[in-house]
């Protein structure tokens, strides 16, 4: 059995090990990263794949007779084409909800950070602004209470839920989007964790924008697809968003003319909510788990049936 892993280098950095995956391969492969182009050279002759963001496609797959089993190494699985999957006959597990403690604690993180501004005034202390001040204390823009204001949650699976539980316990009121959309959209805050689809595509557009509380934050820690990037830039130059906490791009890494880079009111992170160290461990705990289950004619998490 041979195994094949073609971006191993964000689950397994190098601080932990894939011997819970390599115990059932008689060979095994990982790459750091794969670039499209490599992508059918590099699976050539191996039964299994494994990766989270290459894209396995139709003729991929046509091309690769030896493949019998794809292991989606993230919960989202839109870089392979599942309907081809089944026409080949290859199985096709993902890790389901894996990272729900770590998101939502990243979601809580955005949104403390837009209301306390700690980086800003840590920055301000640092350049000595606070030892020159007449004054003992000072903040370099208001602070924003969450207690007492609204978020609205869009996509309220596991990671939805703890986030709510979280701005719960801060004291704040929740609107879930499957029950109320208009109070969810109007809420003072409003948060994105649903997968991306065809049909939800951009779905933060102007249209939406408009349709949301004026001066409201947007935080987006799920697909930088669900939202218009250059509708939110404008949304965020004129004020209709006062600010927005995103972890996700469309493009990833971002091309230099990414509209969101550079804005004041705007805090980026480079796709990280999901990565402490146990979340990782989990992915590839997980991977070994449902490969065990598929040699077992188990149907663990499986996602061509």
């Amino acid at each position: 059995m041979k195994i094949v892993i073609l971006d191993g280098h964000t689950i397994n950095p190098g601080d932990l090990s894939w011997d819970r995956v390599a115990q059932y391969a008689d060979e095994l492969t990982v790459y750091e990263k794969t670039d499209p182009d490599q992508i059918q050279e590099r699976i050539a002759g191996y039964d299994i794949l494994m990766t989270s963001k290459c894209g396995i496609t139709r003729d991929i797959m046509a091309n690769a007779p030896s493949l019998k089993y794809i292991g989606e190494t993230a919960t989202g699985y839109n870089n392979i084409d599942i309907e081809a999957a089944r026409e080949f006959g290859i199985a096709v597990a993902n890790v389901p909800a894996y990272a729900s403690d770590a998101v939502s604690q990243h979601t809580i993180a955005l949104m403390l950070e837009i209301a306390n501004n700690v980086g800003l005034n840590n920055a301000s202390v640092q350049a000595g602004e606070w030892a020159s001040s007449e004054y003992f204390c000072y903040w370099q823009k208001p602070i924003v209470l969450l207690a007492g204001r609204s978020l609205g949650i869009i996509g309220y699976g596991a990671i939805g839920k703890r986030v709510g539980e979280i701005a719960s316990a801060l004291g704040m009121k929740i609107n879930v989007y499957s029950r109320d959309p208009e109070a969810a959209i109007k809420s003072d805050f409003v948060t994105l964790h649903c997968p991306l689809t065809p049909e939800n595509e951009k779905m933060v557009n102007e249209d939406f924008l408009n349709r949301m509380k004026p001066g409201a934050v947007l935080i987006n820690t799920a697909r930088g697809g669900l939202i218009d990037e250059d509708a939110v830039a404008k949304a965020l130059q004129d004020g209709r968003l006062s600010a927005a906490g995103i972890d996700v791009l469309t493009t990833e890494p971002p091309e230099a003319d990414c509209p969101l880079i550079g804005l004041d009111n705007c805090i980026l992170t480079p796709h990280m909510a999901w990565a402490p160290v146990e979340m990782r461990q989990a992915v590839i705990d997980t991977l070994a788990d449902n490969l065990a289950a598929w040699l077992n004619n188990e149907k663990r998490n499986r996602l061509d049936i």
